[in-house]
């Protein structure tokens, strides 16, 4: 690929500089041009570790550089719509950590604002990038595993002793169905190719920890009388499955929402037989990066425009339903 989408990244967190930097650098499509802070020494030095030509001290000076086309932004969850929209009004084209908003009115005011600067937004769920959920869809549209029934999805891990950590803020969007509940609610969306009718959740709030969500757990119901069962945490034993069950068949795939190059395979239960599949490995960060690259360019989304909105719609009727302690519908009234 010859034409270059030149970067800037809006922060250093540690997502940054740990996964997508790197992507970025190691990608066809891109080069990072600049990187800012709000402090000049940290965007500095960030700059001089990846080799990167301009730091700055400021978001409002990324934003306007003229030599920036696109930017990244790993702001905490509370920042996103600002910074999203503005840079949309600056002419920038942006990704967006997930989630990409703390609801669905955010996130349907950041999809306008750049829809009205003919920009490209993207939320960054960068395990839909590898190359195995692909050959999972495939699979299930073959019709090898019958018609779906039900989704599992798991993800948890233990942080709880970090209290400092921002994803402990409830006023910052923090919580485990915002930090990793969105992966199986997301893959629900994705391979039942359908949008939820309603939800039931029952969640763990901490008053250590800002009274945040959690552990939580839950269904979604989906139409045909499909759903997937979920459960999510950041104060339980690390593990992570997404099982996809239909009438013929099952597929089973570890670490559904971190693999890389060595947990690219998956297991297929059909017609009597466990089959190990292995999808082409892939770093998700670089493919959701020349992916992102392709859409600024003129190719075809991968995502649909509202994606963000039905996300976030789903994710906060997931966290009012465990609030409430109630079955919660999302069909329109």
């Amino acid at each position: 690929m010859t034409q270059k989408l030149r970067w800037g990244i809006m922060g250093c967190a540690q997502i940054a500089t740990g996964s997508v930097m790197p992507a970025i650098q190691e990608s066809e499509s891109g080069v990072i041009q600049a990187v800012a802070s709000r402090g000049l020494d940290k965007s500095s030095a960030v700059a001089k570790e990846f080799g990167v030509p301009q730091a700055y001290g400021s978001y409002e000076e990324l934003l306007a550089d003229p030599n920036v086309d696109a930017v990244y932004i790993p702001l905490p969850n509370h920042l996103h719509r600002e910074w999203a929209i503005r840079a949309a009004e600056a002419g920038k084209h942006v990704l967006c950590e997930k989630p990409i908003a703390l609801n669905s009115r955010e996130a349907a005011e950041m999809v306008e604002a750049s829809r009205k600067a003919g920009v490209h937004l993207a939320e960054a769920y960068m395990y839909r990038h590898h190359p195995r959920i692909a050959e999972v869809l495939q699979i299930i549209a073959s019709g090898e595993i019958g018609e779906l029934r039900s989704i599992r999805g798991t993800f948890t891990y233990n942080d709880a002793e970090d209290t400092s950590n921002i994803r402990f803020k409830s006023a910052w969007g923090g919580g485990s169905l915002y930090d990793v509940g969105c992966y199986p609610l997301t893959a629900a969306r994705l391979l039942f190719g359908a949008e939820p009718e309603a939800v039931t959740v029952q969640a763990i709030f901490s008053p250590e920890h800002d009274h945040v969500d959690m552990m939580a757990s839950g269904l979604v119901e989906f139409p045909g009388g499909v759903s997937l069962i979920f459960d999510c945490g950041m104060w339980a034993y690390n593990r992570q499955l997404l099982e996809v069950l239909g009438t013929e068949g099952r597929i089973e795939i570890p670490m559904p929402f971190n693999a890389r190059f060595d947990d690219a395979e998956f297991f297929v239960y059909a017609a009597g037989e466990v089959r190990r599949a292995r999808a082409t490995g892939a770093n998700p960060y670089v493919r959701q990066a020349d992916n992102f690259a392709a859409a600024v360019f003129g190719a075809e989304p991968a995502v649909a425009a509202d994606d963000p909105v039905q996300n976030m719609l789903l994710l906060e009727t997931c966290l009012a339903s465990a609030r409430q302690r109630e079955r919660i519908s999302l069909k329109p009234e």
